[in-house]
């Protein structure tokens, strides 16, 4: 409980916080700091409870909740009735869907979604799309993914596999050491025909 210690929320610039959103102060256990970048927007009822971290242009929508100690990259997305486990790393360019429940680190460029335990469905491409990424760009970046977690290789192997076939390419390399930082795990990926599934029309 918090005890008049000298910690604070800090607030960016051009930010929307919309009705009944709620950010908890920092602890003094955890940094003394709660922070959100600029430009971001943060839906009704929106949560960010202790010691979180948010980076810039963050889009939350209605009512997604994250425990404490959660830190998110810039351009990310979390979508409405979301809730995010203590501790969980969202990587910068995410687009994580509705009503899921984060349990685990959810990678840069990619987009995760499920009910009881988040997976992820491949890279964020609409996402990357918009944020002028590049045909060749994405298309690096998707063989990558397929390679990290499609081959059957375990994380480690995955890891070291990568970082020799897409050496000085700077957006995997952010993948890969945003993985080899994790403590609470790497979100699993589904298959590649679960992917084709989730992107058809209904």
């Amino acid at each position: 409980a918090y005890k008049g210690e000298p910690t604070k929320v800090t607030i960016g610039h051009d930010n929307i916080l919309r009705e009944y959103v709620t950010i908890n102060r920092g602890t003094v256990q955890g940094g003394g700091v709660t922070s959100l970048g600029s430009k971001g927007i943060l839906m009704a009822y929106v949560h960010v409870a202790h010691d979180c971290r948010l980076g810039n242009h963050i889009i939350m929508a209605n009512a997604a909740s994250l425990a404490g100690h959660i830190t998110i990259g810039d351009h990310s997305v979390i979508g409405g009735l979301t809730g995010v486990l203590q501790f969980v790393r969202i990587g910068d360019y995410v687009m994580v869907g509705g009503c899921c429940a984060i349990g685990q680190d959810i990678p840069p460029f990619t987009f995760a979604a499920g009910g009881y335990r988040a997976h992820l469905y491949g890279l964020n491409t609409v996402g990357l799309q918009r944020h002028g990424f590049s045909t060749d760009r994405i298309a690096s970046l998707r063989k990558a993914f397929d390679l990290l977690f499609r081959t059957g290789h375990r994380t480690a192997e995955a890891i070291k596999l990568a970082k020799k076939e897409f050496k000085g390419q700077e957006d995997v390399a952010k993948i890969l050491t945003f993985m080899e930082g994790t403590k609470r795990g790497i979100s699993r990926a589904v298959s590649s025909d679960l992917e084709r599934e989730f992107d058809q029309p209904v």
